[in-house]
């Protein structure tokens, strides 16, 4: 950009020398000669046109027409790289020929300019001519002349800024500018105001060296830029080729659409708790020249929520990555779920799941690796005591590493996945131990029946845009346990003992002395078919379907009453809950009983049949055992009747022929 200072710079001096010759010499000749001298020390084509009307006392002066210098060569662009209208140069006459370069005033009319970065790096501002090294150096005239400027102006200018090596194209419109220098080598202020993508931006700077700036040094400065609602001051010491700062930054970033809107990036308000209605950010700001941010002592006020800590901000290929520690007393972030608690809005009560659309589009802005350490986090649908955390985000993927969670008299470790790629999805592997159930399911679900402590292992995939779609498409699988506890609500052995639905309500509870069950989660729903609960004079097994994403139940409980030592007798009557889980409609399941008593009567009949045929056939056999011992025939071990009979058979036959042949041999 120093270079773009000193063309600039070189093109007042050409029109400033040209000024004495104005009287005698053709203001068309003046302005050729300049384009010529300009394009062999730059490079770069010159053209002004029309008239170049001078003032020559007291106040020395030139407008000109319309005034354009030529883009690089390299440039895809079509057009200049600076055009206006008009021009206007007023200078000091009398400063001026005692040697000093004092202006009084420079305006451009309706003024364009394009800086553009190449994919390789190179940039339309660095020229190149005939001077000191091919480009723009001190031997250029009026490269390097102090000069002071009472008042510059732009009005109703277009900036325009292309980096195609960083894929960004910025456009300022309606830019005013104006510009005073009241010491070469001394402080300066710019003012400016323009319009961003829709979006109004402005900015004031303050430097005390104007002639060390101009060469990117660093100086002290300050600045302020406003865009849309959106402010950020910085006081300290500045250079801007390369950008380097150290000093303090304020920033209350209460329009985040219009500062994504300016770095070209499709920002939405965040959810509260993030800075729905308050994001401001304050620290020790530094930067080095090489494209990394570095923010010590930072404080993060998003609503409520005051976070503290160290943030860095490095260059990437694709996005730049930040990394640092955090930490806060308590965290709010309920606004993430859509309610207060009680079921992520209305828990038992509410008819659905919120379906606001959950806008995750920052984690595609950057990478990150941050620690963060809370007191308290409250995430709406669930709250949780001490939390340290380590959130990686890749490519709008966010990883949440629980490496301490204290939550509802137990831990919780595993981790959560936000995964913002092409859409929404949630998901995660938690291992919950010895966790209070009644605060847990209040939270969740908003329901409080049941009060004991369990553990817990979940893995689970949800997707969609908005809560209501990712609990209607949850896919994964668990199982729990829980140990000595109460079930409120619902008095199931006095319902078993009087067959009386009126134990369910307010004052009525089922003691147990532990519940375990496994379950599986598809498209929403949670089916399980093996709990078991053991209580008291009781014991219970359960089979079906909680249907999370239509906050439905359809569940058939059957529960065993005055059972016997060795588990057989008591009583058994399977109890159906349905309906919304809201307020579930119990029932018991007469028929099932008839039914399955009709079936074991059915056994055991067949029963008593098999052992009436068994009987007979043993009665039969020892009868014919008896007839045949009578003969002789007695079956040796392992040998049944008819072999018995075979082989005596056979005996008898090997007697008779041996008598037969003992006769032969007599006679």
């Amino acid at each position: 950009m120093r270079w773009l200072f000193r063309a600039l710079g070189a093109l007042l001096v050409f029109a400033l020398l040209g000024l004495g010759l104005l009287a005698l010499i053709p203001s068309e000749r003046v302005a050729q000669a300049a384009a010529r001298e300009f394009q062999r020390l730059t490079g770069r084509e010159l053209v002004i046109e029309g008239d170049v009307s001078p003032r020559l006392w007291p106040v020395l002066g030139v407008t000109t027409g319309p005034v354009r210098i030529a883009n690089a060569d390299w440039s895809t662009e079509e057009g200049p790289m600076f055009s206006a209208q008009s021009l206007v140069i007023e200078v000091n006459a009398a400063a001026l020929l005692g040697g000093d370069v004092q202006i009084l005033g420079l305006s451009a009319t309706a003024p364009t300019l394009l800086l553009e970065r190449g994919k390789d790096g190179r940039e339309n501002w660095v020229f190149g001519g005939g001077g000191t090294g091919g480009e723009i150096g001190p031997d250029t005239p009026g490269a390097g002349r102090p000069f002071t400027l009472k008042e510059g102006t732009i009005s109703g200018g277009t900036i325009r800024f292309v980096d195609r090596k960083a894929g960004q194209d910025l456009t300022l419109d309606g830019v005013d500018l104006t510009l005073h220098i009241p010491d070469h080598a001394g402080p300066f202020t710019l003012a400016a105001s323009a319009v961003a993508r829709g979006r109004p931006v402005g900015l004031d700077l303050k430097a005390d060296v104007f002639s060390g700036f101009a060469e990117g040094r660093i100086v002290p400065l300050t600045a302020n830029l406003s865009v849309g609602k959106s402010t950020l001051s910085f006081q300290g010491r500045g250079g801007w080729s390369p950008m380097a700062l150290d000093g303090r930054l304020e920033a209350d970033l209460a329009d985040l659409p219009a500062l994504g809107a300016l770095a070209g990036a499709d920002l939405s308000v965040p959810p509260r708790g993030l800075g729905a209605q308050q994001l401001a950010v304050t620290g020790q700001l530094t930067m080095d020249g090489s494209g990394a941010a570095f923010l010590r002592g930072a404080q993060i006020r998003a609503d409520g929520n005051l976070i503290e800590g160290d943030l860095d901000l490095a260059p990437g290929k694709d996005r730049p990555k930040i990394s640092g520690n955090l930490r806060a007393q308590t965290l709010d972030l309920s606004g993430l779920s859509g309610g207060e608690g009680g079921g992520a809005g209305g828990g038992m009560k509410a008819e659905g799941w919120p379906a606001d659309p959950i806008d995750v589009s920052a984690l595609s802005l950057a990478d990150a690796a941050i620690t963060l350490a809370t007191g308290a986090l409250d995430l709406g649908v669930a709250r949780f005591g001490p939390v340290r955390s380590l959130v990686t985000i890749d490519r709008a993927r966010a990883v949440f590493d629980l490496r301490e969670v204290q939550a509802y008299g137990g831990a919780i470790t595993g981790e959560f996945v936000i995964n913002g790629r092409g859409g929404l999805s949630v998901g995660g592997k938690l291992s919950l131990a010895g966790l209070q159930t009644e605060p847990l399911l209040m939270d969740l679900a908003g329901w409080d029946r049941l009060v004991a402590q369990g553990n817990l292992t979940l893995r689970f995939l949800g997707v969609g845009n908005s809560i209501a779609a990712i609990m209607q498409s949850l896919e994964g699988e668990g199982s729990f346990s829980l140990g000595q506890g109460e079930l409120k609500g619902l008095d199931i052995a006095g319902m078993l003992r009087r067959l009386d639905l009126s134990y369910v309500g307010e004052g009525q509870k089922t003691i147990f002395d532990g519940i375990s069950a496994s379950f599986t989660l598809k498209s929403g729903v949670l089916s399980n078919a093996d709990l078991k609960l053991l209580a008291p004079y009781l014991t219970a097994t359960g089979v079906g379907d909680l249907d999370i994403g239509k906050r439905r139940i359809a569940y058939r409980l059957r529960p065993t009453a005055l059972q016997g030592e060795d588990g057989s007798g008591g009583v058994m009557v399977p109890l159906l809950i349905s309906g919304p889980w809201a307020k579930p409609n119990f029932a018991l399941d007469l028929e099932t009983i008839a039914r399955e008593k009709m079936e074991a009567e059915a056994r055991a009949a067949e029963e008593r049949l098999r052992a009436e045929a068994a009987k007979a056939e043993a009665e039969a056999k020892a009868r014919l055992e008896e007839e045949l011992a009578k003969q002789g025939i007695v079956a040796k071990e392992g040998e049944s009747l008819e072999e018995a009979a075979k082989r005596r058979a056979q005996e008898v036959l090997d007697e008779q022929a041996l008598k037969l042949l003992q006769g032969l041999i007599k006679n």
